[in-house]
């Protein structure tokens, strides 16, 4: 039974090392929103349609990403990478972006507001 025990308390110090170091690598990153414009062209056609609703899986309304905190944008597409936001398209989505793409994404949209030029909803 203490080796089971054992085992376990090595493997939680383990996976907290893991996510400390990977917490600690993400914290490292800092988004560019000029390289964040030429990665939102998949968010677009979602995300810069004013009242757009999505009907797969299931009915949602779509935001208007354009103003949003950045730090928020960038603990949202990490959950929905992650699996722990459930929406299958952007899981799909966010499953191929890597921590500088989702920072970069975030910094583009958070640098708008509603008269900026590049906002897709103008």
């Amino acid at each position: 039974m203490n080796k089971l025990v054992g085992k376990h308390v090595v493997i939680a110090a383990l996976a907290a090392f893991a996510g400390f170091a990977v917490s600690a690598q993400a914290a490292d990153v800092v988004g560019n929103a000029k390289a964040g414009r030429g990665k939102v062209a998949m968010c677009i056609g979602c995300h810069g349609i004013p009242g757009y609703r999505t009907a797969f899986p299931e009915v949602y309304r779509v935001p208007i990403l354009g103003g949003q905190n950045q730090q928020y944008l960038e603990n949202a597409l990490h959950a929905y990478k992650k699996g722990d936001r459930h929406f299958d398209t952007m899981h799909a989505i966010t499953a191929s972006l890597s921590d500088q793409d989702i920072a970069d994404i975030a910094a583009y949209y958070a640098a708008q507001t509603p008269t900026s030029k590049d906002n897709p909803d103008k």
